[in-house]
């Protein structure tokens, strides 16, 4: 018997939260353009001497970044995979959802014990009364930040989406939450005969027609506004969510998924990009977390297994369901109406 599996993931939190102030630090960004000794980038970086080597060193433990030589004259530069996914200058940066992490998450999940002794949201809404929405509304600056952290970490799914699913018999589409814009984008991009449509609330619009336009393909993707839960979605071919389902309570759930049967022409397919957990609720270790920040963040929101979304779809008249596997633990839900 050996109790390194409990201590390492007992202390887990040393590390995330190592990783996570680097990235808050731009660690990986400053290496990016220029390596460093340990007094360079902790001068670069404004850091105290008393913890930059113990800093980068544990980085270099922990596979983040490289070190060239021993003591003082060494030299920091990323790991590739830090280089790809870390720096803020690539455009594969997955680091706002990690920056959102560091700036809220990190200190909701040290009341996980309370949420689950009461079910209740354990974030904003304990300081201000409001739920985390519309905190999070409120703040333009902060929406927008909210957006890209979600957009940074969604990319690899929907592009893996736009090459597994086939839309070469579709030609319409409505992105439910569509934030940024970014799944009708990437389809767009892979899928030329395609036109979608982005829908979320009036205060995301400007950011999702923003990015859309840099994108270069407002010609075939427009941004419109959307209330989900007081508005008939847009009638498309194809109806996406992606992590939107699991934000809410089963009925809400299904009322959106009943928006979504009603949008839809006879063969239409309703798509969802979500951290589906195994049937088995044995392997996908994310996926569960994920339904554990959930509960963290509204309460009686949860995340769940492809059969589980398989049974409401059939129960709402969808005829057949599959799941597609896309990145990591990400994959595809997807009902045929």
């Amino acid at each position: 018997m050996d109790p390194e599996h409990i201590m390492q993931v007992g202390m887990g939190f040393f590390a995330s939260k190592t990783l996570l102030s680097a990235v808050e630090l731009g660690v990986f960004t400053e290496l990016a353009s220029q390596p460093d000794t340990a007094d360079g980038l902790g001068e670069r970086l404004s850091l105290h001497p008393r913890g930059r080597r113990d800093f980068f060193d544990g980085l270099v433990a922990l596979g983040f970044l490289d070190r060239e030589g021993a003591g003082s004259d060494a030299v920091y530069s990323n790991a590739a995979d830090s280089a790809q996914f870390l720096d803020r200058d690539q455009p594969t940066y997955i680091g706002g959802i990690l920056e959102m992490a560091n700036a809220r998450l990190f200190r909701f999940w040290a009341d996980l014990t309370e949420a689950l002794r009461t079910g209740a949201p354990q974030n904003e809404i304990k300081v201000s009364g409001r739920p985390m929405f519309d905190e999070l509304y409120a703040d333009p600056a902060r929406l927008e930040q909210f957006m890209h952290a979600m957009a940074g970490i969604s990319a690899g799914n929907f592009h893996a989406l736009a090459e597994k699913f086939d839309f070469g018999r579709y030609s319409t589409l409505s992105d439910v939450g569509g934030a940024t814009g970014l799944l009708s984008t990437i389809i767009a991009q892979h899928h030329p005969q395609m036109r979608c449509t982005s829908c979320d609330l009036p205060a995301v619009r400007p950011i999702a027609e923003r990015a859309i336009a840099a994108a270069g393909v407002a010609d075939q993707v427009r941004a419109v506004d959307l209330d989900f839960f007081a508005d008939p979605i847009p009638p498309a071919d194809v109806v996406t969510m992606g992590l939107i389902l699991h934000d809410w309570n089963l009925d809400k759930k299904m009322r959106l998924i009943r928006a979504a049967y009603d949008a839809l022409p006879e063969g239409g397919a309703f798509v969802v990009v979500e951290n589906l957990i195994d049937d088995a609720r044995r392997e996908n270790v994310f996926g569960l977390m994920m339904s554990l920040n959930m509960l963290i963040e509204f309460g009686d929101a949860f995340d769940y297994t492809g059969a589980d979304f398989a049974g409401w779809c059939r129960e709402v008249g969808f005829r057949d369901v599959e799941i597609i596997p896309l990145a990591g633990p990400a994959s595809a839900g997807v009902a045929y109406k």
